[in-house]
């Protein structure tokens, strides 16, 4: 059976973590979870420390000393789950916005059709997102395809957060040249795959906004977003080097 690790970033999520951990377990396939905890002072870090005794070879935590950012939360993720050789490493939020009933389908994309990246879609099936403000659904939906004019990629949701990976596509991005921390982090993982020459294929979810907690979104994250992608257009994608 392939090996499979959910990297969830936690910032201030004690209404969620646990539900989330015991959403993704409860699913068949073996599923392992790897938290990456921002020093949330709500006591999420403890919730997950207790849970770990329950799950001891299934539940996995980095704690880092602050709000580090989004980009640098995933990069820390993905380097171990590399290390742990995984075979699939996902993408998804603790807020539920994320289904985890979907993480099945993602990694179907990959393991049985082929693709190298699978994006859970809000876009790709016209436009599927609940509990949004128009305001917020015009500027998310706008965005991407502002993104797809400027860099030629056919990806349809391209700040998604929900995502499958093959472990080959993230031992060939370069992680150490990945610059934005915000959304835009979003956008330069699936440029980076798409230029390296990677299968990415999108696969229509629906986008369920939080219920419980805090959203961490702000304008400035969209302001790196914007500039970011110029930058983007700009820079030569290559593999990282060969270790060893």
């Amino acid at each position: 059976m392939d090996s499979k690790v959910v990297i969830i970033p936690t910032y201030n999520e004690k209404e969620n973590i646990e539900k989330i951990i015991r959403a993704v377990f409860a699913l068949e396939g073996g599923y392992h979870i790897l938290v990456i905890e921002d020093g949330s002072p709500d006591g999420t870090a403890g919730i997950v420390r207790g849970l770990q005794a329950e799950f001891p070879e299934r539940l996995f935590m980095i704690e880092r000393s602050g709000k580090l950012g989004l980009g640098t939360a995933y990069i820390t993720g993905f380097r171990w789950a590399v290390g742990q050789g995984y075979d699939y490493i996902f993408e998804m939020d603790a807020d539920f916005s994320h289904n985890p009933a979907d993480l099945p389908r993602l990694y179907d994309a990959c393991a049985k059709d082929g693709a190298d990246l699978a994006i859970g879609s809000r876009y790709c099936n016209g436009i599927s997102v609940i509990n949004w403000p128009i305001g917020r659904v015009i500027m998310s939906y706008y965005a991407s395809v502002y993104v797809r004019s400027v860099l030629g990629m056919k990806v349809y949701d391209t700040t998604a957060g929900f995502k499958c990976y093959s472990r080959k596509v993230l031992e060939t991005i370069d992680l150490d040249k990945v610059k934005m921390k915000g959304y835009g982090f979003q956008i330069e993982m699936k440029y980076s795959a798409y230029k390296l020459g990677f299968k990415i294929r999108e696969v229509p979810v629906i986008f369920v906004d939080r219920t419980e907690g805090t959203s961490k979104m702000s304008s400035s994250i969209f302001g790196e977003a914007f500039w970011g992608v110029m930058g983007l257009r700009l820079r030569k994608i290559r593999p990282a080097a060969r270790k060893g």
